[in-house]
C-alpha cells in the first residue's frame, strides 16, 4: 500500500484518538476503556512519534487537530504530516497498513449493491432508463 492510501486510512483514528486525549495522546499509557478506534488512532500516533525526526510536523499537526479536532483544515494538515513520515519509511507505512482492520462491503436482498468506489452509475431497477 503506498504512503498516500495508508496516511488516508490512518489519519481517521489518529483524529479520534487527539480529540479524545489531545496532545497527551502521544505519551498516555492504553486506556482499555478506549474504544476501538480511539485505542488503535492512538497506537499509530505512538507509532509514528517514535521516529524522532519527524516529530516536530507532527507534533504540530496534532496541535491543531487538538485544539479543534472538527476542522477540516487542520486534519489536511494531519494527513499531509502523516504522508510525508510516511514516504520516507515505507517499512513503518506496511506496518501501519497491517493494524488497519481490512474493509468488507456487504450486500444483500434483491438488487442489492455493495460498492467501495464508484466513478459511474448503478442502476438495479427493472426498465431503468438511464440518460447522460
Amino acid at each position: 500500500m503506498d504512503a498516500l492510501t495508508v496516511a488516508n486510512d490512518v489519519v481517521p483514528y489518529v483524529t479520534a484518538a487527539v480529540a479524545a486525549y489531545g496532545t497527551a495522546v502521544v505519551t498516555r499509557s492504553a486506556d482499555t476503556a478506549a474504544d476501538a478506534t480511539v485505542s488503535l488512532g492512538q497506537r499509530i500516533v505512538q507509532r509514528l512519534w517514535s521516529r524522532e525526526e519527524s516529530r516536530g510536523g507532527l507534533e504540530e499537526a496534532i496541535e491543531e487537530v487538538a485544539d479543534a479536532p472538527q476542522d477540516d483544515d487542520a486534519q489536511a494538515a494531519l494527513r499531509v504530516q502523516v504522508r510525508r513520515i510516511l514516504r520516507q519509511d515505507a517499512e513503518l507505512a506496511a506496518e501501519l497498513a497491517q493494524l488497519l482492520p481490512t474493509r468488507s462491503f456487504t450486500a444483500s436482498g434483491a438488487g442489492a449493491v455493495a460498492v467501495e468506489t464508484n466513478n459511474g452509475v448503478i442502476s438495479t431497477g427493472d426498465g431503468a432508463t438511464i440518460q447522460r
